[in-house]
């Protein structure tokens, strides 16, 4: 009962810190003295993530690098009218929209087209960049040289995911209909590769892909030779809450912005959006350029990795304790014994039984929407690995401790021992040896897993990764070296714990004899 009680304050003090967390964290995005915009950062030449400060790049919240672009110059301005700092927030384009109606940021600038499907969630402002819809193709392909939009017939297209563009394949007809595509560096690596034969773009992206990979052309359209669109499918504006207060502020900037001035901005863009270098061997020249973003991505895969699966594992223990205690004495004690091993039964169904991508979106968005908690996204990466490993482990755990012969806990419990003496000195140790190779895969899959958090725009190796190969265009060389980085990663930690595991295991040469006098001759011990 005792060891009850402990196991069941320890698990409230862990609820109550993961529901605490968010409070203590949070960061409200409507503040009077700042303006945080959300976009992609990797969408050139409208945005894109660099380095230094360098043709008025803005530092991205929470990270040491910048974000420079159209949108970025379009954001200042907009800033400037309101009298307020711009803040960049490096968002992924699924969580815009949900992170603007949650509160975490106060406008999104990003690309974004006013549908009347997006209107329903969101409000926009006034255009403040029109637009026409290109094919981006291979050079080398049969349809560089397409003219209208008939000439896409049995072509493989697709566009991004959640946007007009991918809509708009419906107006070619025999083109076959690729499922759409999360973001343009994706769909740049399939054009490449040759798993598709173009996707659908906006023209100054077509300009920012063809002049930085000679390989790829677009293809333009002229009149009712191509797509039929309307200004809200093209025309980008600024994204805002419902009933924002700034709407006519925002409005009134972007109206003294001369469409001169736009055009301006944009061909500046173009001719500023970071090129690759790739003089001498291609792996030194892209760590000398991207190795301050590889190398923070790599270090918060690993803390995130590295925290999860020590919280998870101390989860996983006492949740596996308790669901292993006898259930004996009173009805009352056998009742709620019952009832706490149903309770975390449903924790770990519903935390297995689900895709952590989910878990993140609804516990970063979900949160802040239902209750008003803006997590910071390191925090709330950490809360989901934690509770995911947590449910895993649990399993793990009450096995190893359920492996241990049950002889051991009558022998324990005829010395007198209490059960929580039992597990602390028989049990567990034996237990958690039994274990650990279960945790060590568990570490191993939380350090590959942390690309998911990538929903969540948690600035993670992938994600580093993807915004790299978005703006250098060279998406074999910088995957290989994720894909590189990432094995280093789980060879080193699979190697440190199965070293942890042979000092665990102590000498393989016991000698189980207390007093060596007692090993005797049997033909002396005779004669004697």
């Amino acid at each position: 009962m005792k060891h009850l009680r402990q196991g069941l304050i320890v698990l409230g003090l862990i609820l109550v810190g993961w529901w605490a967390l968010p409070a203590n964290a949070s960061q409200a995005a409507s503040n009077s003295d700042t303006f945080k915009v959300g976009m992609e950062a990797g969408y050139p030449p409208f945005n894109w993530t660099q380095t230094d400060a360098s043709n008025g790049a803005v530092q991205i919240d929470g990270s040491s690098a910048y974000a420079g672009g159209y949108d970025v110059q379009m954001a200042k301005k907009v800033a400037h009218a309101l009298g307020k700092k711009l803040v960049v927030v490096k968002t992924s384009w699924d969580g815009l929209a949900p992170a603007l109606t949650s509160g975490k940021i106060d406008a999104t600038i990003a690309g974004m087209s006013p549908t009347a499907e997006r209107r329903k969630t969101i409000d926009f402002s006034d255009t403040y960049y029109a637009s026409q819809l290109v094919i981006v193709v291979r050079k080398d392909s049969k349809y560089a040289q397409a003219t209208k939009l008939s000439d896409f017939s049995g072509a493989k297209l697709t566009g991004q995911l959640n946007t007009y563009h991918y809509t708009a394949l419906s107006q070619i007809k025999g083109a076959i209909k690729e499922p759409a595509m999360k973001d343009f560096p994706a769909m740049r690596v399939a054009l490449e590769s040759g798993t598709i034969d173009g996707y659908i773009s906006e023209k100054p992206e077509g300009i920012s892909v063809t002049g930085a990979n000679p390989n790829m052309t677009m293809v333009e359209f002229k009149g009712a030779q191509g797509f039929k669109t309307k200004p809200e499918d093209t025309d980008l504006a600024i994204g805002l809450r419902k009933n924002d207060p700034d709407k006519l502020k925002i409005n009134a900037a972007l109206a003294q912005i001369s469409q001169k001035e736009r055009n301006q901005l944009m061909t500046a863009a173009v001719a500023q959006q970071p090129q690759a270098k790739s003089q001498g061997n291609w792996v030194v020249s892209l760590l000398k350029q991207y190795g301050g973003m590889l190398a923070s991505g790599t270090g918060i895969t690993l803390l995130i990795s590295l925290v999860g699966t020590i919280v998870g594992f101390v989860i996983g223990l006492l949740v596996g304790i308790i669901r292993t205690i006898h259930r004996s004495g009173s009805a009352w004690r056998r009742g709620l014994l019952r009832f706490v091993d149903w309770l975390l039964s449903v924790y770990i169904e519903v935390f297995r039984g689900t895709p952590m991508i989910v878990q993140a979106a609804v516990v970063y968005y979900g949160a802040a929407q239902a209750f008003g908690w803006n997590m910071n996204r390191l925090a709330a990466a950490l809360v989901i690995v934690s509770v995911n490993t947590g449910a895993y482990l649990a399993e793990i755990m009450r096995g190893g401790i359920i492996a241990v012969d049950s002889g051991q806990f009558e022998a324990a419990h005829a010395l007198g021992m209490t059960h929580l003496q039992t597990m602390n000195k028989i049990i567990l140790p034996q237990a958690i040896r039994n274990s650990l190779p279960a945790v060590t895969n568990e570490f191993v899959i939380n350090i590959k897993d942390t690309s998911v958090l990538s929903v969540i725009s948690v600035s993670e190796l992938f994600f580093q990764g993807s915004t790299i190969a978005g703006q250098n265009f060279q998406f074999f060389h910088t995957y290989l070296i994720i894909s590189a980085i990432y094995l280093i990663l789980t060879f080193t930690i699979t190697r440190i714990l199965r070293w942890v595991e042979r000092k665990m295991d102590g000498p393989q040469n016991y000698n189980l004899m207390a007093n060596q006098n007692q090993v005797t001759n049997p033909k002396t011990s005779l004669t004697n």
